[in-house]
């Protein structure tokens, strides 16, 4: 059956019903915003959003994905399930403190990464619509100071005039395990070479589980904790990541991808201390990918995806969105997740009621010429 949205949030009980409505105009921020904190994760490449939380209640999943489909998926309500590497991801939902966010999208719904994560960075509705980030436009709004950019080179999320400061993780001594994996196949059928490779992984030469434990990721969100969880620390923090592009041998590439994820919100909380009360990580990508597997067990570029929302300021332990379903006529052109929410109304509903941000700031200043893009409600405790 498909779900639809009066199913979905039906089955889920009538407090589920607040996830999604949109805010009421002139809905007053509260008083004790000063203090809260905001780590926006960007996950560059398209995250699959059906592998890294699969609809196990979905007839066509199974269908679309034949062998790539996730098999040991950690249950959640309403039929939906988290991949197994997800394991902080999933003790964060059981504490009420992790939010999935169902079949969301930028206002961009072509499938090129660069214009989507420009649209996405610029807080506008269209690629290159402004050449300033939406998280600097915030901080200008708050009066925070500074804002925390976890980049080699400033991200177009955090440009503009308000100040920024910057920390760049140092140059990996160790081969990219992404790497090993596209390489591993590739000796493996060579007669001559695939002994010494083979070897070099044994004795230590070539480390193919550099990261697995962590990586660049975890270590930067690390960094990130330490700075935020400062009295006079950044109330804003950026960080981003690479490698989420999976054309090819999907599972085991994001087997280690969201096993450093996990590990990066670990890392993330527990550096966050007493702070991780008033924070909120938005977990983000640019889009989905494609409902069906293609033919190197892969997936192509799509639309809807999946963001989640997790901290100690979040309302989770439940799922949110408005699931379109992966039924042929419900595909978006036959072949994606169709979005069913907007970004900047996920963002707008983190702003205002956790950092304190009138409505009319967000829709002129922050996100330009949003007005009809109301926020989602009730994302937040």
């Amino acid at each position: 059956m498909r779900i639809t949205r009066r199913h979905f949030l039906g089955s889920m009980g009538a407090a589920a019903s607040l996830v999604l409505w949109p805010s009421l105009p002139g809905q007053a921020a509260p008083a004790s915003a000063a203090g809260t904190r905001l780590l926006v994760v960007l996950l560059r490449g398209a995250l699959d959003g059906l592998h890294a939380m699969p609809p196990l209640h979905d007839p066509h999943y199974t269908r679309l994905r034949g062998a790539l489909a996730v098999q040991e998926a950690r249950p959640l309500e309403g039929g939906f399930g988290l991949h197994p590497a997800l394991g902080t991801f999933a003790a964060l939902y059981a504490q009420g403190q992790l939010l999935p966010v169902l079949a969301v999208a930028p206002p961009y719904r072509q499938r090129s990464h660069f214009d989507a994560q420009d649209c996405l960075e610029n807080g506008t509705a269209r690629p290159h619509g402004a050449s300033t980030g939406w998280l600097n436009r915030c901080g200008l709004a708050l009066g925070a100071g500074e804002a925390l950019a976890m980049a080699a080179v400033t991200p177009l999320i955090v440009r503009g005039p308000g100040a920024v400061r910057g920390w760049s993780p140092p140059l990996p001594q160790q081969v990219d395990p992404l790497l090993l994996q596209r390489l591993q196949p590739l000796y493996a059928a060579d007669p001559v070479l695939s002994g010494d490779f083979d070897r070099a992984l044994e004795d230590g030469r070539v480390d193919a589980g550099a990261g697995i434990r962590g990586g660049r990721l975890a270590r930067a969100m690390e960094v990130a904790a330490g700075f935020m969880a400062a009295t006079d620390g950044p109330r804003l923090g950026f960080v981003e990541d690479s490698g989420w592009d999976t054309h090819s041998q999907q599972a085991p590439v994001l087997a280690r991808k969201l096993a450093e994820l996990d590990a990066g919100l670990r890392a993330f909380r527990d550096g966050s201390g007493a702070g991780w009360s008033r924070t909120v990580v938005a977990v983000v990508t640019e889009f989905g990918r494609t409902a069906a597997a293609n033919g190197t067990a892969g997936t192509d570029h799509g639309t809807g995806g999946v963001a989640f929302l997790a901290g100690g300021a979040v309302r989770g332990g439940r799922v949110a969105g408005d699931w379109p379903g992966l039924a042929p006529a419900d595909l978006n052109e036959g072949r994606d997740l169709r979005a069913t929410s907007d970004l900047r109304a996920l963002f707008k509903g983190v702003l205002g009621p956790h950092l304190g941000l009138a409505e009319s700031v967000l829709e002129t200043q922050v996100f330009p010429d949003s007005r009809k893009v109301r926020a989602l409600d009730g994302l937040l405790a």
